[in-house]
């Protein structure tokens, strides 16, 4: 149910999407609108690909753990 759900919000967003490049045709883009364009892309994917590295790094290298050995007497309680 939930990927049916998905998959249907997907196909509404790429049909929005379709909708609203092709209404905006003849409006004229320039080549500092490109530019820009494709770097701010650029620098949300190495903003995002940075994020997640670090965060699997964070997570493999146990800098998650508990700083303070009260939290970890409670995780040990815990379990």
């Amino acid at each position: 149910m939930l990927l049916a759900a998905l998959a249907a919000i997907l196909i509404m967003t790429i049909v929005w999407a379709t909708m609203v490049w092709t209404s905006s045709n003849d409006v004229p883009m320039s080549k500092h609108g490109w530019i820009a364009l494709g770097l701010g892309t650029a620098f949300s994917l190495v903003i995002g690909c940075g994020l997640m590295a670090l965060m699997f790094f964070s997570s493999r290298s146990g800098y998650d753990e508990a700083a303070t050995p009260k939290f970890m007497q409670r995780r040990e309680e815990d379990e």
